[in-house]
């Protein structure tokens, strides 16, 4: 490869969204950020929501500022987001409202009740999904049982990306790594499933043709292009969830791996070719998401550095730290103090996450972290612990031979968390690419275009492109003692 080709890349977080150009020559992938603008759950009359036109207008700011203070026409535009969430469209295409986001309260209790509906073991076995009460399958469920006005007005359901893609195209598809996401799709069949909007009572006309990422969706529309002044350059379906973008992007020389994308949320797993789907992996409650080029993320989420961030919010009132002082005041702190399942009901959305924790401490009979130093401590170890039960739970559904761990994503920068990671699991971990999802993201418009012939193409331009991170195991017999503890006390 010795051709230049710019991609512009849309990575939409729960926090932050930003418009990054990659740009691809000699083998070789570059990324340079270009903007940047906050997402955020907005919280209104009781609900909280995603402001889908906020990022519209983002979205066209970022395209003017790619073309006129970057001079870059990239050659394909691609965007991701979080998973599940949707926004629903009227018979005339206008969007219904702002869509809710997953961590509203209104699917509290949704699970056990759509579960006397159609069982959980029906289910699972028709989706090889984790059961967690934001899926998109009980959110329409909630719609469905407090007769939500937009439901019943509603001809199509479009998720997050889908939306984002059809505000720039005019084009209504569905991208499968996202489809798979929702619970509502059997990866077997390759179709989403009827027998469950059957039990839902919802139409399943309201769900779009699903495309395979790589897939070019159409070409910015005329009102995108009058308003930017950017050409009418394609749009291209990528791993529109960003763990499967991120996936996309891991610098794997082999097959014996695991894999945790590390950022608010944790997915950790293994990549297969196939659904796993049987009595062990439902027990597990592993989910089996869609990647690229027909492969399947078979993971598990965990609430990752949700419990920090929302600590450092809370602290911000009286003290403003950065992550890098919050990793190294931590260093300072008592080793196993405390033990927390990170995957508690209690951190999901709290007023006060070190109240929380604190709480959490006392209810499960444990010492107390008071100081900021211990509360963080006690987080990232609890991280890494629940690692530990995840991949040997993994190795026990899949009998695959793991040994190493690939770290992508935001958490890379958090290094104690990586070495806390090496250490409990008693595995290497290779650290990078920090922006993995973005790297993911513009890899899958390259193959689009066919720039790219392969997935393993992919890893390996990217292997060349990033700067990795490597961490060995340490102090097993310690990690292996708060091991012990910790499934004593949390499991």
């Amino acid at each position: 490869m010795t051709t230049k080709k710019e991609f512009l890349a849309f990575d939409l977080g729960a926090e932050s969204g930003r418009g990054i150009i990659g740009t691809l020559e000699n083998s070789k992938l570059t990324l340079e950020e270009v903007t940047r603008f906050p997402t955020g759950i907005m919280h209104v009359m009781g609900h909280y929501h995603w402001n889908i036109f906020r990022f519209g207008e983002a979205l066209k700011k970022s395209l003017s500022v790619c073309l006129h203070k970057h001079k870059c026409i990239p050659a394909s535009i691609g965007i991701d987001t979080w998973g599940v969430d949707f926004s629903l469209l009227a018979e005339d295409g206008s969007i219904i409202g702002v869509p809710f986001a997953y961590r509203d309260a209104r699917t509290k209790g949704a699970m056990e009740e759509v579960f006397e509906k159609i069982t959980r073991d029906r289910i699972y076995h028709l989706t090889g999904i984790q059961f967690m009460e934001l899926n998109s399958l009980y959110q329409l469920y909630a719609m469905k049982k407090a007769n939500h006005p937009f439901l019943s007005i509603a001809k199509d359901l479009l998720f997050i990306p889908d939306t984002l893609n059809y505000m720039l195209t005019g084009i209504k598809k569905t991208e499968f790594t996202f489809a798979t996401t929702s619970q509502l799709f059997n990866p077997v069949k390759q179709e989403w499933e009827k027998e469950l909007f059957d039990a839902l009572e919802v139409p399943i006309g309201l769900m779009q043709d699903v495309v395979k990422p790589g897939t070019i969706i159409g070409n910015l529309n005329q009102y995108i292009t009058a308003e930017t002044g950017m050409p009418s350059v394609p749009v291209t379906a990528v791993a529109s969830h960003d763990t499967a973008s991120a996936i996309v992007s891991i610098p794997a020389t082999d097959d014996e791996w695991a894999f945790i994308s590390s950022g608010t949320w944790s997915l950790m797993g293994v990549e297969n070719q196939e659904p796993l789907i049987n009595d062990l992996s439902s027990k597990y409650n592993f989910t089996n998401e869609g990647g690229a080029e027909n492969t399947y993320r078979f993971l598990k989420n965990i609430s990752g550095l949700w419990l920090l961030q929302q600590c450092r919010k809370a602290w911000m009132k009286t003290r403003t730290y950065s992550y890098p002082e919050l990793v190294e005041m931590c260093t300072t702190a008592e080793p196993y103090f405390s033990f927390i399942d990170v995957d508690a009901p209690d951190f999901v959305n709290p007023a006060d996450m070190p109240a929380a924790i604190a709480d959490y401490c006392k209810k499960t009979g444990q010492p107390v972290p008071e100081t900021h130093a211990q509360i963080v401590r006690v987080i990232l170890e609890g991280l890494a612990l629940k690692y530990r039960h995840v991949l040997d739970q993994l190795k026990e559904v899949t009998g695959k031979k793991i040994s190493k761990i690939h770290i992508i994503g935001g958490g890379t920068q958090n290094h104690l968390l990586c070495q806390f990671t090496s250490n409990a699991c008693q595995l290497p971990v290779v650290a990078g690419p920090a922006e993995a999802t973005a790297a993911g993201n513009i890899m899958m418009q390259a193959l689009a275009l066919k720039e790219v012939s392969s997935l393993q193409e992919i890893r390996n331009i990217i292997y060349q492109s990033f700067a990795l991170d490597q961490y060995n195991p340490r102090d097993k017999e310690d990690w292996d003692k708060a091991y012990k503890n910790y499934r004593n006390i949390v499991l």
